[in-house]
């Protein structure tokens, strides 16, 4: 459903945002986050599960919520793009774009001509309120936030032309694919791999766009803050479950230690719910 893009706005006025990641195809997650007061949450749905219908489903249960959605969706492809954003996604993170070309096509993906080539059916889609929006094709693109991924040595290189690019909005380090294109996977702290990063951000913060990366090895939270970063997502909810559920484990585990050696531990009641 239609709204006005709260947080393009906010990037735009130069605010910094932090937010979470969602793995794709889990509503109820990205609603509990929601509630949680991030700037943002992240469906990805390139490393998570989900389709065009679980897309709907998240931006449905964030609707709820006072958290705006973005999505990543699998892969620079224009068709994928359409449905995405006819679901009514107004922030698309788009990854492994390691040309300006390809930068280019991205952008005009999702735009409607005479700015892009996105294909026009915006009497009937979500994101138009199935057509019940007023000048809602002026709206669609003055709204979209598009999130540029840069993920390898060669889009390193071609960084400063990217960030030229009219609505290319974020420019997003993939830091950790940036390592593994070097023989560094796993090492986003190397020396080569953040003097990488630092050119790319010498160049985008220069065109004057917003710079994202997670937090990693070599840089966080606040070194990226200090470092000209505005777009963070950070904790992941399965990376989240997964570590509450091994300190669950890890303090009951102790629990029964310390009644078979006789002791009388506190039963950590209350922590649960």
């Amino acid at each position: 459903m239609f709204k006005t893009n709260t947080l393009k706005a906010r990037l735009h006025a130069g605010d910094a945002v932090y937010g979470c990641w969602v793995a794709g195809g889990s509503p109820t997650n990205a609603e509990i986050l929601g509630h949680a007061g991030f700037d943002f949450v992240l469906a990805d749905h390139e490393h998570g599960i989900g389709d065009t219908r679980d897309v709907v489903d998240v931006l449905r249960a964030l609707e709820t919520t006072p958290t705006p959605a973005v999505v990543r969706v699998a892969w620079n492809d224009h068709v994928l793009l359409k449905r995405v954003i006819d679901a009514g996604v107004q922030s698309v993170m788009i990854p492994s774009v390691d040309t300006p070309d390809l930068a280019e096509a991205a952008v005009q993906a999702c735009l409607y001509p005479p700015a892009g080539f996105r294909g026009y059916a915006a009497s009937v889609v979500r994101a138009s309120t199935f057509g019940l929006e007023p000048d809602y094709v002026r709206k669609a693109n003055d709204n979209m936030l598009t999130i540029i991924q840069l993920e390898s040595a060669l889009a390193a290189e071609n960084a400063a032309a990217i960030a030229a690019i009219d609505g290319a909005d974020v420019i997003f380090i993939g830091i950790n694919d940036l390592a593994a294109s070097m023989g560094l996977i796993g090492q986003t702290g190397h020396p080569d791999v953040q003097a990488l990063a630092r050119k790319v951000e010498r160049e985008v913060l220069a065109a004057g766009k917003v710079l994202g990366t997670v937090p990693n090895a070599g840089a966080g939270v606040n070194d990226l803050l200090d470092r000209g970063y505005r777009f963070i997502p950070g904790p992941y909810d399965v990376a989240l479950l997964r570590d509450a559920g091994m300190a669950a484990m890890a303090q009951y585990r102790e629990l029964q230690a310390a009644k078979a050696r006789g002791e009388t531990p506190a039963d950590g009641k209350g922590t649960s719910y």
